[in-house]
């Protein structure tokens, strides 16, 4: 079966893995854009995210940038990171934070509360907008990933509910080197041991701090 894993989310010194009052202006949070000076140093981020050349070629933030984006199928995501949009849709207008041909490439699979219809974009990237909540978006991301991983993008919130329910196989998380004060916390409440979690790996650059963990 394919895996359920978590790549290059990054969290905070203290332990934040989003800043404050995320709006249109602040789609991390405050301050949130500077926890990723790891994964934006790195070949991989700049062709993949920004579609150009430039970034380190070697070392082991490229290597662990590399990896996120290897052998996955299908993503899946909260309504934040979709967009700023709270409550019910006012209309269709918005379509994401990344414009017409989004970063993913394969199916991405929104957790919302609120029902609207499959969006689809270029290069690949259809967003399917999912309410009836974290089992139900991963039993439909599997299937639409034909046997390759599921990556869960984030927030914090949806890696919570999928770690409650066991259901995480991998996390490789970045710890950078940056205090927040502030925001949502990714291991608030979450006991990793008792649930089967233990650390596999274990190594830093100068920007980050990477670990892996897997039950």
């Amino acid at each position: 079966m394919s895996k359920l894993r978590v790549e290059s989310f990054t969290i905070s010194l203290d332990g934040f893995g989003a800043g404050p009052d995320q709006d249109l202006s602040n789609p991390l949070g405050v301050g949130g854009t500077s926890l990723h000076g790891w994964a934006m140093s790195t070949r991989t981020f700049q062709k993949n995210v920004f579609g150009g050349e430039g970034g380190a070629t070697e070392g082991i933030d490229e290597e662990f940038a590399a990896r996120g984006f290897q052998n996955f199928g299908a993503w899946i995501l909260c309504g934040n990171m979709f967009g700023p949009v709270r409550g019910p849709w006012p209309d269709e207008s918005w379509r994401g934070w990344w414009g017409e041909n989004p970063v993913y490439h394969v199916p991405v699979f929104v957790l919302t509360h609120h029902a609207r219809a499959p969006l689809v974009m270029e290069g690949g990237t259809t967003f399917h907008f999912v309410t009836e909540g974290p089992v139900v978006a991963l039993e439909r991301a599997r299937e639409a990933a034909r046997g390759k991983d599921v990556r869960v993008g984030g927030g914090v919130n949806v890696i919570q509910q999928y770690l409650h329910h066991r259901l995480i196989d991998e996390m490789h998380i970045a710890i950078s080197p940056v205090l927040l004060g502030s925001g949502e916390r990714l291991f608030e409440g979450v006991n990793l041991p008792a649930l089967g979690y233990a650390c596999t790996r274990c190594e830093s650059s100068p920007l980050a701090t990477h670990v892996v963990l897997a039950r």
